[in-house]
């Protein structure tokens, strides 16, 4: 069984079952170039100062070590693949094992679509030394040239005789070579892994339940940990009544203890039990009173009505060029639009759960689905005052990221509880479903206010689009700067490549107590929404059609350009449509890349809509795997479709008003549309991200289209398909 294993430098090797001497290459986040050493097991303590990305065996065995996450994008896959590329190696014939979060991996936090584009050219360099090095040692034990010599299959081939050495039988001479300062990197049209569609190492252990989670783990001794928060944000324990929950068979005790969100530290009260069950029957007769703090009198009516007040304000300025408001002034045709965008739930399949140890001298043990080790010691060592060498973390597969598990308000809880609890005994925290989708963190509320002015002729001469919308950093950073406009939720606005001369966009910040995290593309979900579909909104202003609107406004060569001349080629985009269908037209670039839509959708008689068909592009700049790259495009437009179309998180009285599938709804396999991707991977001005850029202009498209059908304009989501007309 192939297991996620937390590594840490004393014990990486013994895990790995290194024996006799190996060649270790890998690189630090302040050391580009590999380094090198040949380690007898018997100094492996002593003299191992670098975890290695590459360990090559005496054996043969070759461990690669994927520093990102796994969660379900594929970095299980593709981060190994960059340097198995260039070492020549199959990935068949590796173990991958995931790291723990050790500084010498530099960053190891999968978000923001940064794994592959933040690790492509520093692990093919690894790679590629490694193979100059075996391809070295070959040469000088054949005493050939090193020009007849070269590198397949885990071995080195000398081209005139046919002989090899296997990479085991040339370790311990390569590691003895120096390091290539600049290794030849393999030209693309030689990859075998990359570029290709490669089977991905973890769907086997996934479909036949040999993968681990967190929600598996498991060590001896534990007890398990269920946990009541108060419903209200910001709220105090007042008083616990525990009398009936240490009654119930198997509860133990019950402690109090803090969840640390950024700059948030919130009481709850864990009931500690020998089985999850039995913790969770102790929890449900629980006693809490909580005194609110008055945050029971927020509503998600009257947080609405003040982003709409504030809509009235000026703002701070996000980006300003040429003159807006007097050509806004003076333009012919001028028109302006108010878009509003829901509260969401992250709710990944997997539920939040973790599991702490307190050890002797402020020693913690943490075993957890996160989207970064790295980020896990830091938020546990700030959290309890302790340094991050203490923290030892065991990360596994996550069921589901989508930004929430960038947050480690989980495991400093379920650290909390274990302190409360004792040293020496593990405790296992797992949060409901209820508790996911109601305790947040989540993505903001954002509404847009947008104006445009279009020349007589149509063209767009002047455009404004002010932000609306609570802050990210505000709710979770004591530091946040209130005099500048926020990047964060300004995102992308002031980035797309349409050609407007005069342009002022503006971000007005709301003030919440709730806490607000990044969401699987972060506010380029909403923003989006807004964005393209006011451009469609000028095009019908114009009397234009909406795709050759927007291509007017793209008179330079851009990626954007590129998109969409091949969207328009691929969704046959000029060919007449059956009666009562509508097309609509979006893309969005932004800091984890760029792609666009046309979604197709039909008016059935019951004036209901259905979404036949969507066409994306993707640029990428490069591909490691088409594959995943569709799979990823194809699961983002799956989430897009029900953030559009299914329900938002309201609060009542400081209350989240869903809790769990029947109110906070999924798109289900009936409701899906046929979705055709196309990768563009070349041509692209830089590597761009897979995981997000298929989720923005789903929703604009979606839109567009539906006003084409049916004639109806659409501004705010979610919106309910069945009672468009």
């Amino acid at each position: 069984m192939q297991k996620t294993l937390n590594i840490d430098r004393r014990n990486f090797l013994k895990y790995s079952g290194l024996t006799g001497t190996a060649l270790i290459l890998g690189f630090s986040s302040s050391e580009a170039i590999p380094n090198r050493e040949v380690l007898n097991l018997s100094r492996i303590a002593e003299s191992f100062e670098l975890t290695p990305f590459v360990i090559i065996e005496k054996s043969g065995q070759i461990t690669i070590m994927n520093s990102k996450p796994e969660m379900g994008q594929g970095t299980f896959q593709s981060i190994p693949s960059l340097i198995a590329e260039e070492l020549e190696v199959p990935l068949n014939k590796v173990i991958i094992k995931q790291t723990s979060g050790e500084k010498q991996f530099g960053a190891q936090t999968a978000g923001g679509s940064s794994s592959v584009r933040g690790s492509y050219a520093n692990l093919r360099k690894t790679g590629a030394s490694a193979r100059e090095m075996l391809i070295k040692a070959a040469s000088q034990q054949w005493s050939v040239p090193v020009e007849e010599c070269y590198a397949e299959d885990v071995k080195v081939f000398h081209k005139p005789s046919g002989r090899s050495f296997s990479y085991g039988e040339l370790v311990e001479t390569a590691s003895r070579l120096e390091v290539p300062k600049n290794p030849a990197l393999k030209d693309p049209k030689d990859f075998k892994i990359l570029g290709k569609p490669v089977q991905r190492p973890d769907i086997p252990l996934k479909v036949s339940g040999e993968a681990v989670f967190g929600m598996d783990a498991e060590v001896q001794g534990m007890v398990y940990a269920s946990v009541e928060r108060c419903p209200v944000f910001g709220g105090k324990i007042r008083k616990i009544d525990d009398s009936l929950t240490l009654k119930v068979k198997g509860v133990k005790q019950v402690v109090k203890a803090q969840r640390t969100l950024g700059k948030n530290t919130y009481e709850v009260v864990a009931v500690i039990a020998e089985n999850y069950w039995a913790a969770l029957k102790g929890r449900k007769a629980l006693k809490v009173e909580w005194d609110y703090q008055g945050f029971d009198q927020f509503n998600t009516l009257d947080y609405e009505k003040n982003l709409r007040e504030l809509a009235k304000t000026e703002g701070l300025v996000d980006h300003n060029a040429g003159d807006f408001e007097g050509t806004f002034a003076q333009a012919p045709l001028k028109l302006e639009a108010f878009y509003e965008t829901p509260i969401l739930s992250h709710s990944p399949m997997e539920p939040m759960n973790c599991l702490a140890q307190w050890k002797e001298g402020d020693q913690v043990e943490i075993w957890v689905s996160s989207q970064g080790p790295d980020s896990v010691k830091r938020s546990v060592a700030e959290a309890f005052g302790i340094p991050q060498e203490n923290v030892k973390v065991n990360i596994f597969f996550n069921g589901g990221g989508f930004g929430r598990r960038l947050y480690q308000d989980f495991a400093t809880e379920a650290t909390s509880i274990a302190k409360a609890v004792g040293v020496g005994k593990p405790v296992k925290v797992i949060w409901t479903r209820e508790d996911d989708t109601q305790q947040g963190p989540f993505r903001p509320m954002t509404f847009s206010a947008l104006k445009a002015g279009l020349s007589s002729d149509g063209k767009a001469i002047a455009f404004q689009h002010k932000v609306i919308a609570p802050s990210i950093g505000a709710t979770m950073n004591k530091s946040y700067d209130r005099t500048k406009s926020d990047g964060t939720m300004t995102e992308g606005i002031s980035e797309q490549q349409y050609e407007i001369p005069n342009v002022k966009n503006l971000f007005v910040l709301s003030e919440t107590h709730i806490p607000m995290a990044a969401w699987r593309a972060v506010t380029s979900t909403t923003l989006a929404f807004s964005h393209e579909c006011f451009l469609d909104e000028m095009a019908v202003k114009a009397g234009k059609n909406s795709f050759d609107f927007r291509m007017e406004l793209l008179n330079k060569e851009s990626d954007t350009k590129r998109v969409l001349t091949k969207l328009r080629e691929v969704s046959g985009w000029d060919k007449p449509l059956p009666k009562g269908w509508g097309r609509g037209i979006a893309q969005w670039e932004f800091f984890a890349g760029l792609a666009g839509q046309v979604v197709e959708v039909s008016k059935r008689k019951d004036g209901s809509i259905k979404i036949e068909k969507v066409y994306a592009v993707i640029d990428l700049g490069t591909v490691v795997n088409p594959d995943n790259t569709k799979a990823q495009v194809e699961g983002a437009i799956t989430m897009a479709i029900g953030a559009a179309t299914k329900d938002g998180i309201t609060f009542e009285k400081g209350m989240v008003q869903q809790s769990n599938f029947h109110d906070n709804r999924m798109v289900r396999i009936s409701e899906m549309p046929k979705v055709e991707v196309h990768i563009l991977a070349e041509g692209g001005t830089k590597i761009k991200g897979v995981g997000e850029p298929g989720l923005p202009p789903l929703a604009p498209a979606l839109a567009n289209a539906i006003f084409n059908a049916t004639g109806v304009r659409i501004r705010r989501l979610p919106f309910d398909l069945d009672k468009i007309v």
